[in-house]
């Protein structure tokens, strides 16, 4: 079953964040047998190289489904990025910022190919995700199999949440604790209160659509929480979180 399709049904999915740009520390965590693991371009050291080697390290284990974070999915900028990570190979994109519905179908067309009846911009080349132009059969089954996460981590990003959500071709809606934190006035608290029941809220009118929802917490209370809420894709801590951890834990025994 593909990520999508699991999304589809309301099959919950743990994740793990990458913000090493090592395929070695790739490698060990998609062996841990996560559903899915989050390429973060936008606040880790990931130039277009480092995603494609992350997403060879992580085909190697197929039930793992690799989500490519792009700094940002508006204008020009955004377009060339998204565009270039799925001619890498990505089926899944996760976009950040995103406020408002005008924003989310700017990133639905930027990743989709122009057909009747579809508003696409998508630029077609031959690539990776083509098999170098091999697999004639990509570009008609492209905008079906792509996956569209949009990030919603504002308070005007709350405020157009069902607008968001109904947007076609959105595929899910994840939640940002850190950033929505910052735009409550809470900066550096993301697992306040008030941030916990703002994303659950938001979590549960996601739901409401039949759509799926996410967020990120390296907490595992609020990771039942939100899971309980009816959250499907839930990321539960990052690459580099797990090393401070561990190599704080090793110290301290010593």
């Amino acid at each position: 079953m593909s990520f999508k399709q699991a999304l589809a049904e309301g099959r919950p999915q743990i994740g793990l964040w990458l913000a090493l740009p090592s395929t070695e520390s790739t490698e060990i965590v998609a062996a841990a047998g996560f559903d899915w693991l989050v390429v973060d371009g936008e606040h880790g050291p990931f130039d277009l190289a480092v995603v494609k080697s992350q997403l060879l390290a992580i085909a190697a284990y197929p039930g793992v489904e690799p989500v490519v974070r792009v700094p940002t999915g508006l204008g020009g900028y955004g377009e060339a990025e998204l565009k270039r990570c799925l001619d890498l190979g990505a089926r899944t994109v996760l976009v950040p910022m995103i406020s408002s519905a005008d924003e989310a179908r700017e990133v639905v067309r930027h990743c989709r190919y122009p057909q009747p009846g579809v508003d696409g911009s998508r630029g077609v080349a031959g690539a990776r995700a083509a098999a170098w132009g091999r697999d004639r059969e990509y570009f008609s089954r492209a905008n079906t199999d792509v996956c569209v996460l949009v990030q919603v981590e504002t308070v005007e990003g709350l405020r157009s949440l069902d607008e968001i959500v109904a947007v076609g071709g959105v595929d899910g809606v994840f939640f940002g604790p850190s950033d929505l934190a910052a735009s409550l006035g809470l900066l550096g608290r993301p697992e306040a209160p008030e941030v916990r029941q703002a994303i659950e809220d938001a979590i549960g009118n996601v739901r409401a659509t039949g759509k799926a929802a996410g967020v990120l917490t390296r907490v595992p209370e609020s990771a039942a929480r939100y899971i309980d809420a009816g959250a499907t894709f839930v990321a539960v801590g990052t690459d580099a979180g797990l090393l401070v951890e561990g190599s704080d834990r090793l110290r301290e025994a010593f």
